[in-house]
């Protein structure tokens, strides 16, 4: 994993002692070079698909363009095939971008009815503690969230069950009642941004959030 976040030209410097090695070392390194280049290019591509269609919402009503955001996906997923993204790379506040699932787009499209509207959406995930929170912010005070514990199960899957949920509000708090459990797959890692595929074959696109969630 941790050569695709290294930049392309980190792998093109040799040591005197290293230029003396025989050319098939020089032929490994470019094609390190090859490979760091094809990950940034369907990374750059994938964020250029989503970055005008409003977290999804408009995704929804353009088959041709979630087909192609998909696709793209499913692209930068095989370049991310042997990363192991269950470790602490994980552990971060991450920052909705782009989804398919309904339940999120529903109150980003419908949040203004109830005389709000729906801010940043968040996963706030700590591997060492093994808890999850999905997070639903609604300017300046509200917040929906609900709590999850999470197993590693393998190298880029994670099993989470839902604890309890909370809306709260400036100086109110109604608890509600946990309600599943599934997985979902990180099929592609970095510093700046996560891909995610889960078990019910939503998608999910997300970035390291400039600030930490705290509940």
């Amino acid at each position: 994993m941790d050569t695709l976040l290294h930049s392309p030209g980190t792998c093109t410097f040799l040591s005197s002692s290293q230029s003396r090695r025989p050319f098939r070392r020089r032929k490994s390194s470019i094609a390190f070079s090859a490979t760091t280049d094809e990950t940034l290019l369907a990374k750059s591509h994938l964020l250029s698909l989503i970055s005008d269609q409003e977290r999804g919402v408009k995704t929804e009503t353009d088959p041709l363009k979630r087909s192609q955001i998909i696709k793209a996906i499913d692209a930068l997923a095989v370049l991310g095939k042997d990363m192991v993204t269950t470790d602490s790379l994980l552990s971060a506040t991450w920052r909705l971008l782009w989804t398919t699932e309904k339940e999120q787009l529903f109150i980003i499209k419908n949040a203004k009815f109830f005389g709000t509207e729906t801010g940043d959406v968040l996963q706030v995930i700590d591997v060492e503690r093994r808890l999850l929170n999905n997070v639903i912010t609604f300017p300046p005070d509200g917040v929906f969230f609900v709590r999850s514990t999470i197993d590693i199960a393998s190298r880029q899957r994670v099993n989470f069950r839902f604890t309890s949920a909370v809306l709260r509000g400036k100086n109110w708090e109604f608890p509600l009642p946990p309600y599943g459990q599934g997985w979902f797959e990180t099929v592609y890692l970095d510093n700046e941004i996560r891909v995610v595929k889960d078990i019910r074959d939503d998608y999910l696109v997300v970035d390291r959030a400039p600030h930490n969630w705290k509940e």
